[in-house]
């Protein structure tokens, strides 16, 4: 595993994103593990987040594209921090944007933030958590409204790696449904692997229990 995802993985426990427990998901699924990304919230935090979400999109789709497109409202910081992270880190001026969830009725009218997109952009979508697919189904009409744009794919934090609507993940679904390319920047597969039975400041994050309730929940809801 590169150097950069074990440190997001740490990264996350200490900054409360990624916590271990019983928790119950929007879908109604008891689970051990939530991901919540509002507990980024300092500069620091979101300065160091957009680092790694540039390496990973660096991995994935290099730098040769135009536009981070962050969906409303969670996509906007991440938008933001990664492409100034990829101006910093790799030299790569790409614009950022984002959309509102109401059209203005005055001043900067429309339903873009950021910069325009236009006809022959290539974008690059960036989200927080695996979704079931919901925010890309809204995302795409408002891309697809502003020309003829070409979608790279799609840049998550973490891979939960739960079954979508079928039987294999909903990042897969996604790239079957839409043809384009998905990733993260680490899967939940990394993050049991890094933690597991592995002291972290101290602590054994990831036990014989808790990964037996991990393991537990995967049989049940695990992609294939």
């Amino acid at each position: 595993m590169e150097s950069y995802k074990a440190e997001f993985i740490e990264f996350m426990i200490d900054c409360e994103v990624l916590k271990f427990g019983d928790f119950v998901t929007k879908s109604g699924r008891k689970t051990p593990f939530f991901v919540n990304t509002g507990f980024y919230r300092t500069g620091t935090q979101l300065r160091r987040l957009g680092e790694y979400y540039a390496k990973a999109v660096k991995a994935a789709f290099g730098t040769d594209f135009d536009v981070l497109f962050g969906p409303a409202y969670k996509g906007i910081p991440l938008s933001v921090a990664a492409t100034m992270a990829i101006s910093e880190l790799y030299g790569a001026d790409i614009k950022y944007c984002s959309n509102r969830k109401e059209i203005k009725d005055h001043g900067d009218k429309g339903i873009l933030l950021g910069s325009p997109i236009k006809d022959h952009d290539r974008v690059v979508i960036i989200e927080d958590v695996t979704t079931a697919g919901t925010s890309i189904q809204e995302t795409l009409p408002i891309l697809n409204a502003q020309g003829d744009v070409k979608v790279l794919g799609l840049v998550v934090s973490v891979d939960r790696m739960e079954r979508g609507q079928g039987k294999k993940s909903a990042l897969k679904e996604m790239e079957e449904t839409y043809g384009f390319k998905t990733t993260a920047i680490v899967t939940m597969a990394e993050v049991v692997g890094h933690l597991y039975n592995r002291p972290y400041k101290g602590k054994i994050v990831i036990d014989e229990n808790l990964k037996a309730a991990i393991d537990a929940y995967y049989r049940e809801y695990g992609a294939e």
